[in-house]
């Protein structure tokens, strides 16, 4: 009798374990298969409804969807700000998050409304105007498609031509993260090459490393370089070691002057000028 009820107990564990294992294959499939977050990146600012109207759509899409803001302190029209800023964010999150972005001063011209896939599956809503240029040079373009908005957009909003990040960006990407709409149904594959942003690359010569000043950090007194880690090694750096530092605004020198290279900002004195 003792063997017997052994038996069974055995028995029924085996079958809760196959359950479980069967649960969390389908939770995997189901993360994989479905958007982690929606995420959205404009220039309206917070002092009118534009974001919230977008959130609105999205929500009455999926009251179930998880969403969060990159920033909306774009500059106005400022789209190399835009890009800059969705390229240091991407790579933070889960793949197959999805990020409605709008810096559109081109809003119902001929420009593509576009869903960009990267090779590392993450996916871009909004114009083609060389706002995911630079996302799309770090992680690779996997695919492009061209937004049907005769088939995808908020119903009634047939005849506004100037908010498609309501109407159009937050609607779609809404669907997508929610998994209502797949990639594949947005629209037809964009068959061109997306709008780049052109800008000076970092290069090296000799013992000088030069690039460009994406944005500067007024907050906090940075100026950031494009130059990556990689290649300023190159140089051979030591912590302490003091180097010749030029700016230049076009062809107008701006700055000039030695700063260490120290690990952080309490290493020199205040109000001195340093790299990290």
């Amino acid at each position: 009798m003792l063997k017997c009820q052994g038996s069974k107990n055995s028995s029924f564990t085996k079958v809760i374990v196959a359950l479980l294992v069967i649960l969390s294959t389908l939770s995997m499939l189901f993360a994989a298969g479905r958007p982690n977050a929606l995420l959205f990146l404009t220039d309206f600012g917070l002092k009118d409804g534009a974001v919230s109207a977008m959130k609105g759509v999205a929500f009455g899409v999926d009251p179930d969807l998880r969403m969060f803001d990159v920033t909306h302190d774009i500059p106005p029209f400022n789209i190399w700000e835009g890009a800059y800023r969705l390229k240091q964010t991407v790579e933070y999150w889960p793949t197959n998050t999805v990020f409605v972005c709008v810096v559109d001063p081109g809003v119902g011209t001929e420009r593509n409304p576009i869903v960009l896939k990267t090779k590392t599956v993450y996916y871009l809503v909004g114009p083609d105007n060389g706002l995911f240029s630079l996302v799309a040079e770090d992680m690779g373009i996997e695919e492009v498609r061209i937004i049907d908005v005769e088939k995808h957009r908020l119903p009634g909003s047939e005849k506004s031509y100037t908010f498609h990040g309501r109407d159009i960006f937050a609607f779609v990407g809404a669907r997508l993260a929610s998994g209502q709409i797949k990639f594949e149904d947005v629209g037809p594959v964009l068959e061109d090459e997306i709008v780049t942003i052109p800008y000076q690359k970092p290069t090296i010569e000799g013992n000088t490393v030069m690039g460009n000043i994406p944005v500067l950090d007024i907050q906090y007194g940075n100026v950031w370089s494009n130059i990556p880690d990689e290649l300023f090694e190159m140089l051979n750096p030591q912590f302490g070691d003091l180097f010749y530092v030029e700016i230049f605004e076009e062809d107008n020198l701006v700055f000039e002057g030695e700063m260490p290279f120290v690990h952080s900002f309490g290493d020199v004195p205040e109000g001195d000028t340093l790299i990290y």
